[in-house]
């Protein structure tokens, strides 16, 4: 990592093998190290999530038929980790927006 990426901080979730196939927990690696770098990435590859807070976004990879969302924050600072799952519905469901801002809740009043 290079003095200026920022760093992960996963509060939820993990890319491994399974339930991701290799290829997809390379991309999704792929698409994390870019946000480090600090890209700006949009469509198809990710979208902003304004049901869940200011600087909340979803990576998206597809894998084999299956749908995977890793929504995370743009802070100053770092980029978190809210929540990595598989998408099953157009929407996204209501338990995980607000398990994700549940979990931001948490984070910014420990700091």
């Amino acid at each position: 990592m290079e003095p200026q990426d920022k760093p992960l901080v996963w509060l939820h979730g993990q890319i491994r093998t399974p339930p991701f196939s290799a290829e997809a927990r390379i991309e999704a690696g792929y698409l994390l190290r870019c946000l480090q770098k600090g890209e700006h990435l949009t469509m198809p590859h990710s979208r902003r999530m304004p049901s869940i807070g200011a600087r909340c976004y979803e990576l998206r990879v597809t894998d084999r038929g299956k749908i995977w969302r890793i929504v995370h924050r743009m802070d100053d600072d770092a980029i978190v980790i809210l929540e990595v799952f598989q998408k099953q519905t157009q929407r996204t469901p209501r338990q995980i927006v607000a398990v994700c801002k549940q979990r931001l809740k948490e984070y910014d009043s420990d700091g």
